[in-house]
């Protein structure tokens, strides 16, 4: 496709990549006998849940809204999880979903007897294999998922010492039919078996239940990376399903959508303090948050992402932005000739965790959203417009 053809910024989703990432994450699920659920916090384009429908489970959600949009737009297996609800989004997703799954022994207790769903309890089996931060749910004072510990405390309290702890939690949550954990983040198969060690140890009575149905494992596995080791999560998977008789779920994100879409942009102007910074109609803050929340550079076409501390042949440039906000820094680039004022930039692997987050700080225009079929063809899926930013501020 010849990305100039395509109005400045756009988001650009490829059917092809997609349909490819699919094919492999339904490889997956026919093999280690599991179901994978879209989840629609990284990717919730719901012109392609048809698509992406025909190949996985469902779709999972990380509150109302999301709930929503999975019932309406893909209209199968319908999960979600969200560390609290009130009692009027849970009387809508009572309705909505198959699956509740509660962060904490508050939240379950506050409205466990009303529900007709399977429930879940989400928890913390206090293993990190990562070193993001602010991706981590087993990181230092963390409020995502329930510590064997606190468990341990709660039920002893409730039901006295007189039985094991798996006996309490049968007696004190018998429609609790599955457990959810979410650790990872872009990991490969070996973070999971790690953490799936953890899970054992700490919960395995649990697992053991005759009540105990199913388990999650979340997200963050990148399942369809080139170098993702498909072999150990399938084994991984039947195991734990030989082990515990349990059905398995995977809610992977960036999974689905890797590689799958790009954002295109224009170079403005060129301002030269101490290199060629290049000023485009594109914002990592607005269009990209998780190039700054992250922190990463995204793989620019044409041009490579510039290593500080090695000598690279090219020319070193500076992508950034029109926002007022000194640190809207895309990235350093090596290209090889000098960018020139009205060039296309297209920044790759746009699909997920851009759209979901964009927003319009400074009032910056939200980028066009575009659809490239297999066939070549380019489709406008939604051109927003001033009336979008006002009517978020009224």
């Amino acid at each position: 496709m010849k990305f100039d053809t395509i109005p400045t910024p756009s988001y650009v989703i490829d059917e092809a990549k997609l349909k490819s990432n699919l094919e492999i994450l339904a490889d997956v699920q026919k093999k280690a006998g599991c179901r994978i659920l879209l989840a629609q916090k990284a990717f919730s384009s719901f012109v392609t849940y048809p698509l992406i429908g025909s190949y996985l489970a469902g779709a999972t959600a990380s509150g109302l809204f999301e709930a929503r949009l999975g019932a309406q737009e893909m209209g199968k297996e319908n999960h979600v999880f969200a560390p609290a609800y009130t009692k009027e989004e849970i009387r809508e997703l009572d309705s909505l979903c198959d699956h509740i799954i509660f962060n904490s022994l508050t939240q379950l207790n506050e409205h466990y007897v009303n529900l007709t769903k399977e429930i879940g309890l989400r928890i913390n089996p206090e293993c990190s294999t990562q070193e993001h931060g602010i991706y981590d749910p087993c990181g230092a004072y963390s409020r995502l998922g329930v510590r064997r510990e606190t468990l341990e405390q709660a039920l002893f309290k409730a039901c006295g010492t007189n039985l094991s702890v798996a006996e309490a939690f049968a007696k004190t949550y018998p429609k609790v039919s599955g457990l959810h954990f979410h650790t990872l983040c872009e990991q490969n198969a070996d973070a999971l078996q790690k953490t799936l060690a953890a899970v054992e140890e700490r919960f395995g009575d649990l697992l053991a239940l005759d009540q105990i149905k199913w388990l999650n494992m979340g997200g963050g596995h990148h399942i369809t990376r080139e170098d993702y080791d498909r072999d150990l999560l399938i084994s991984e998977i039947q195991r734990m399903k030989e082990t515990y008789k349990v059905e398995v779920y995977l809610e992977p994100g960036e999974a689905v959508a890797l590689n799958a879409g790009y954002l295109v942009c224009q170079v403005m102007d060129i301002v030269k303090n101490g290199r060629p910074i290049l000023i485009t109609d594109a914002s990592a803050a607005c269009h990209m948050p998780d190039v700054l929340e992250m922190p990463y550079t995204p793989p620019l076409r044409g041009a490579k992402i510039a290593e500080s501390k090695k000598e690279q042949a090219g020319i070193l440039c500076r992508v950034s932005s029109r926002t007022c906000l000194a640190g809207d820094i895309t990235g350093d680039y090596l290209f090889p000739s000098m960018p020139e004022v009205g060039d296309r930039l297209v920044f790759e692997d746009m699909a997920i965790y851009s759209m979901v987050k964009n927003n319009t700080f400074n009032g910056m225009p939200l980028p066009d959203i575009w659809y490239l079929r297999e066939n070549g063809e380019a489709e406008l899926v939604k051109r927003f417009s001033y009336e979008d930013f006002k009517e978020r501020l009224s």
